[in-house]
């Protein structure tokens, strides 16, 4: 993990961020929070929902995010913590798979009316339904353009941050060329999913997983990063997320295991917990009961910290910048997406 607050931007050149994880890590969460961070010091980003949950509107707060690309955030450089002025901002979308065909027929098909037909006899979800690789070409696509396309000063977006699937299903939504080899092996689509891997495959895409310091996700995270070198995708960066503070000093975690009842005793007594008994045995057996659960908790602790020390070895062993996120109590709210996008700018992941 990064720990300088001056550590320089890991993806300086990078405008596509793809962000997985095994369910339950936040990697919606953290890919909020990393397109907040990228949107620091007067840029744009753009934050893109392809799993159709509607989990960024309940982030930020707001109506279900419709087809089109909503501005959901502002970002000043003080609320990142940073000096400088000029106000970012983040825009939104939700890419529903039938409004992208649609638009994708009519783009190279110039079907118009004729699609919406389609789609009213179920033919539009028919479609993406029996050819899972066209929903992924429609819904990567629209990534790849977003990040590419230009606007009057340059290009329309600074960065853009996708909330991709989960890690067991990322590669192959990502390798939308071999999904649709048997689907089309010429024609729009696959010119489509030609230029879309074109984008993927470049220097300016990135594919960050997001975990927690627990067995199942980080075992995830290795199998899934070896999966995307081993189908030549760019991995980007590790973001450890809901990473909780140490409670228990390296010299305390060495010695929970010995017996320290006596010890524990008297710490409890110096700090007041003995009640108001004046007398030894009476004081003693007022702290008696607390110090079988105290132990307990010290053992957990310190097991939690030795297997959240060896999970950490399995990552570095990936040889990938690695950031870490603090567990917020109580759910995350605005205000704790933009401590957690101050953290990612703190450590270089923005």
């Amino acid at each position: 993990m990064a720990d300088t607050p001056e550590a320089g931007p890991d993806w300086e050149g990078v405008r596509l961020h793809v962000v997985s994880g095994k369910g339950g890590t936040g990697k919606t969460t953290v890919a909020a929070a990393l397109a907040i961070a990228l949107a620091a010091e007067g840029r744009r980003t753009l934050l893109i929902e392809v799993e159709g949950r509607q989990g960024i509107a309940e982030l930020f707060g707001i109506a279900a995010l419709p087809y089109e690309e909503r501005k959901v955030a502002s970002v000043s450089p003080a609320q990142l913590g940073l000096d400088g002025a000029g106000t970012g901002e983040v825009f939104a979308l939700a890419i529903d798979p039938e409004q992208a065909l649609l638009e994708y027929l009519e783009m190279f098909y110039k079907l118009g009316r004729a699609g919406k037909a389609l789609r009213k006899l179920g033919a539009i979800d028919f479609a993406t339904t029996i050819a899972p690789g066209l929903r992924d070409v429609l819904l990567t696509g629209k990534a790849c353009e977003a990040a590419r396309r230009k606007g009057p000063g340059g290009r329309a977006y600074d960065a853009v941050v996708m909330d991709a699937p989960p890690t067991g299903r990322i590669t192959r939504f990502l390798n939308v060329n071999t999904e649709v080899a048997g689907l089309a092996r010429f024609g729009p689509i696959h010119n489509q999913a030609q230029a879309v891997m074109r984008v993927i495959r470049s220097p300016e895409t990135a594919v960050h997983l997001v975990t927690l310091l627990e067995e199942m996700p980080v075992q995830e995270t290795v199998d899934g990063v070896g999966e995307l070198r081993e189908a030549g995708l760019p991995v980007g960066g590790v973001v450890v997320n809901m990473v909780r503070p140490p409670v228990l000093d390296e010299a305390a975690v060495r010695a929970v295991d010995g017996d320290h009842r006596e010890e524990v005793a008297r710490a409890l007594v110096d700090a007041g917990l003995g009640g108001r008994s004046r007398s030894a045995t009476g004081v003693r057996a007022h702290v008696e009961p607390l110090l079988d659960p105290l132990l307990d908790q010290a053992r957990e602790h310190a097991e939690r910290v030795l297997l959240e020390r060896g999970q950490r070895a399995d990552l570095e062993q990936l040889d990938l910048p690695s950031y870490e996120l603090p567990l917020l109590g109580g759910g995350v709210d605005l205000g704790g997406l933009y401590r957690l996008a101050a953290e990612l700018k703190r450590q270089g992941a923005a």
